[in-house]
C-alpha cells in the first residue's frame, strides 16, 4: 500500500511538473479586461449565460492543442509556419490586427490593474500603471527563460482568489446549474455579451502564445521538433493534452467562479452595469464584505502580471516569426534586440493609451472586435496548416479534432459578425 501510495504521488509530481504553456495560456485567458466581461455577463443576466463557458471549453481545448501540436511537431511558432504557406501580405495583415489588439489590451489590463491596487491602498493610479508596466517588462528582460517560465506558472494561483470568493456568498446552485445547460435569455443585449464572452475567451494571441511556447521548449531543451524525432511523438502529444485540457478547464472554472459570483451578489441586490473589472470588485465591497472585495482586486492585479507579458509577448513572436528576426525569452535582449524592442513598445504603447484621453471601454471594445476580426482567417489558417503533410509531415492532425477545430472557427465567424451587426446597427 506504501508503494501504491508512493507511485501515485509520483505520478501527480510528474504530471503537475510537465503542465506549462497549456495551464499559463488558459490562466492568461482570463485577464482584467476578461474579468471584466465575465463580471458584466454575471451582473447584467445573474446565472442564464453560464452555458457559454460550457460551449466554449471543447472548442477553445481544439484550437490550443492544434496550435501547441504545430509549435511541437514544426519546431516553431505559428507566425513562423504562416509565412512559410501563405502570402507574406496576408500573414502581415494578420500579424498587424494582431499586435493593434493586443496593445489595446495590454493598456486596459494595465489601467484595471492600477485601478485595483488603487482601491487596495488609496494610492494613485497612474503610479500604479507605471509600476506594473515596468514589472511586467522586467521579467521579460532580465528574468531567464526557465524561471520565467516557473514564475508565470506560479502567478496562475492568483486566481484561485476567484474561486474563494464562491465561497464566501450565497449561490443559489439549482439555478446556477440550469443556467450552466439551458439557454435562457437570447435578446439582443444577450447576444451582444455572448459574442463578447466567446470574443475574450478564444482570442488569437494565446494561438500564437502556447505555439511559440511549445517551439521555445523544444529550443531550450535535448529534444528535437517530433518532425525529427517521431518516436517522442506519444510521450509529447500526452504531455500537450492533459496541459492543454488542464488549462482550459482551469481558464473556464475561473470565468465560471467570476461569473457565478457576481450573479449571487451584484445582479441578486439589483447592480446590473459593471463596465470594467475594478468596478466589479468596488461593487462587492458592500454586499459580500471587505475580505471579498479584496480578494477580488488581488485575483484582477495578479492575473494581470500573468496576462500582460503574455499579451506582449505574443505579439513579439507574431512579429519577429513574420519578418524572420531571432525570437524567444531563451534569448538575451542584446541576442534578440528587435524581439525584445517590440515586448517594450508594446508596453510602453499600453501605457501611454491609458495616460491618454482614449475611454477604456472604448478601448476594450475594439480589442474585442480587432480580435474578433483576427481570429477566424488565424484559425481557419491553422486547421489548414495542421492538415498539410508539407508542414507536419506525418502528424497531420487527426479528422475529429479538426472537426472541433473548424466548428470553432464557424462559431467564432458568426459570433464576430453578429458582433458588427448588433453594434453597428444600434
Amino acid at each position: 500500500m506504501g508503494w501504491g501510495l508512493h507511485q501515485a504521488r509520483a505520478r501527480l509530481g510528474k504530471s503537475l511538473h510537465e503542465l506549462g504553456p497549456g495551464i499559463v495560456t488558459g490562466a492568461a485567458d482570463d485577464d482584467p479586461s476578461g474579468i471584466a466581461t465575465y463580471s458584466q455577463a454575471g451582473a447584467q443576466f445573474g446565472y442564464g449565460l453560464l452555458w457559454t463557458l460550457v460551449l466554449t471549453y471543447p472548442l477553445m481545448s481544439a484550437v490550443q492543442l492544434v496550435s501547441a501540436h504545430i509549435g511541437r511537431v514544426t519546431g516553431c511558432g505559428l507566425a513562423r509556419n504562416l509565412r512559410g504557406a501563405f502570402p507574406g501580405w496576408i500573414v502581415t495583415l494578420l500579424v498587424a490586427i494582431l499586435l493593434a489588439a493586443n496593445i489595446f489590451n495590454i493598456g486596459a489590463d494595465l489601467a484595471a490593474m492600477a485601478a485595483s491596487a488603487a482601491l487596495v491602498t488609496g494610492g494613485g493610479e497612474h503610479v500604479f500603471v507605471i509600476a506594473f508596466a515596468l514589472l511586467c517588462v522586467g521579467l521579460q528582460l532580465f528574468v531567464p527563460y526557465r524561471q520565467y517560465a516557473e514564475i508565470l506558472k506560479w502567478l496562475t494561483l492568483s486566481l484561485f482568489a476567484y474561486v474563494a470568493v464562491i465561497l464566501l456568498v450565497h449561490v443559489d446552485w439549482p439555478q446556477a446549474l440550469l443556467g450552466m445547460v439551458w439557454p435562457r435569455n437570447l435578446g439582443r443585449a444577450a447576444i451582444l455579451t455572448v459574442v463578447a464572452v466567446l470574443g475574450t475567451t478564444i482570442s488569437p494571441y494565446l494561438f500564437f502564445w502556447q505555439s511559440s511556447q511549445e517551439a521555445e521548449d523544444v529550443a531550450t531543451s535535448s529534444d528535437k521538433p517530433l518532425k525529427a524525432s517521431p518516436r517522442s511523438a506519444p510521450e509529447q502529444y500526452r504531455r500537450i493534452r492533459l496541459d492543454t485540457l488542464v488549462g482550459m478547464a482551469f481558464s473556464n472554472l475561473i470565468a465560471l467562479a467570476i461569473m457565478l459570483a457576481t450573479a449571487a451578489t451584484l445582479h441578486a441586490r439589483g447592480v446590473t452595469d459593471i463596465q470594467t473589472a475594478a468596478d466589479a470588485a468596488l461593487a462587492l465591497k458592500p454586499i459580500a464584505g471587505r475580505f471579498a472585495f479584496v480578494l477580488f482586486a488581488m485575483g484582477i492585479i495578479g492575473t494581470g502580471i500573468l496576462a500582460v507579458p503574455v499579451l506582449a509577448g505574443s505579439a513579439a513572436f507574431a512579429v519577429s516569426e513574420a519578418r524572420g528576426w531571432p525570437e524567444g525569452l531563451e534569448y538575451k535582449p542584446q541576442q534578440a534586440m528587435r524581439f525584445y524592442a517590440i515586448i517594450v513598445a508594446a508596453t510602453l504603447t499600453g501605457v501611454v493609451l491609458e495616460f491618454s484621453s482614449l475611454d477604456p471601454i472604448k478601448a476594450l471594445f475594439w480589442s474585442a472586435v480587432l480580435n474578433g476580426v483576427a481570429a477566424v482567417p488565424i484559425m481557419a489558417a491553422m486547421m489548414v496548416l495542421a492538415s498539410r503533410k508539407a508542414v507536419m509531415g506525418r502528424f497531420t492532425e487527426r479528422r475529429g479534432l479538426l472537426g472541433f477545430g473548424w466548428a470553432a472557427t464557424a462559431v467564432m465567424a458568426l459570433a464576430s459578425g453578429a458582433m458588427l451587426v448588433t453594434s453597428f446597427a444600434g
